[in-house]
Parts: C-alpha cells; sequence; structure tokens
C-alpha cells in the first residue's frame, strides 16, 4: 500500500514482517494422545503401572528430564514418597505439569493435574507414559531389546590383523 504525505513522495505503509515465533500463538495447545481413563489401551503399561507405579514414573522422569536423570533414581525416589509418605503424587506431579507446557498439552490449570495424580495417579502416569510413546520421547519394548547400550561392534575389514 502506499499514500502521498505533504511533500508529492509516496510513502510505503509497510505490512508487519511475521516472524517465525508468531506463526504458533502460545494460547494454542494440543490434545492428548490418549484419555486419562484409556489406561488399559496398553495391557502391560497397565499392570506394570498398577503394581509399580515408581517404575513407569522413574522412565517418564528420565524422558521428560532428556536422560539427564536416572530412571532408576527417579523411580527410587517416587518409591520412597509413595510407600512411606502417601505423598508420591506431588513427586509425579511436577513432571506431569513439565510434559505439559513442554509439549503444550491442553489442560485449564496445575490444579487439574495435581488432581488426576491425586485421585487416580496410576491412570495420569499410564496416559504419561503413552503420550511420550506417541511423540516417540520412549522406545516401544520391542526396540529397548535391540539397544546396544553403548557397545558396539566394529566390523573387520578384510586384509586387516587377525590373528
Amino acid at each position: 500500500m502506499s499514500s502521498t504525505n505533504g511533500n508529492g513522495y509516496k510513502t510505503l505503509l509497510a505490512t508487519p514482517l511475521i516472524t517465525q515465533d508468531d506463526q504458533l500463538a502460545p494460547e494454542t495447545t494440543e490434545l492428548w494422545s490418549s484419555g486419562l481413563c484409556d489406561c488399559c489401551a496398553d495391557p502391560k503399561l497397565c499392570c506394570i503401572t498398577c503394581w509399580f507405579p515408581c517404575v513407569t514414573f522413574g522412565r517418564i522422569a528420565k524422558a521428560v528430564d532428556n536422560g539427564k536423570t536416572s530412571w532408576v533414581a527417579s523411580a527410587g525416589i517416587h518409591g520412597l514418597l509413595t510407600y512411606m509418605t502417601g505423598f508420591g503424587w506431588i513427586y509425579s506431579c511436577m513432571y506431569r505439569s513439565k510434559m505439559r507446557e513442554r509439549y503444550m498439552l491442553e489442560s485449564t490449570s496445575s490444579f487439574r493435574d495435581c488432581l488426576a495424580h491425586f485421585c487416580c495417579e496410576r491412570c495420569a502416569l499410564c496416559q504419561e507414559y503413552r503420550e511420550l510413546q506417541f511423540r516417540g520421547c520412549i522406545m516401544s519394548p520391542a526396540d529397548d531389546k535391540q539397544q546396544t547400550y553403548g557397545v558396539e561392534a566394529v566390523p573387520i575389514a578384510h586384509g586387516g590383523m587377525t590373528r
């Protein structure tokens, strides 16, 4: 667009540039890939979480922290808090909030995160684990068996040293 000012010069009215930050509004949220009550969608996960919620939580904590924390340490802390004091749900609620903020998942408040973990922690843990699997942050059990855990086989080149 252009307009003429008092001196006879045309001035261009520039439209504001769209930055990469403007392309995704901060209010945009995504839905969870599965519902809170879809625990039985993965029966194996449901059973593990029912009897050992600390194991599922440890895996979630490792994925949310990008591998910076050990899943065994997180599971141990959660287990101690749950079985000694009954307040393990507060620890796992913090990770749900971290996860919700990172992936911009739908929730109206942190109160709902706390309510989900207080009332039905095992269902909330299953939902979070399935969400991380959906996003590719946690490998499926079939892929986990193929993991080499840092051991790499070196191929022997033809004509190389042999005994």
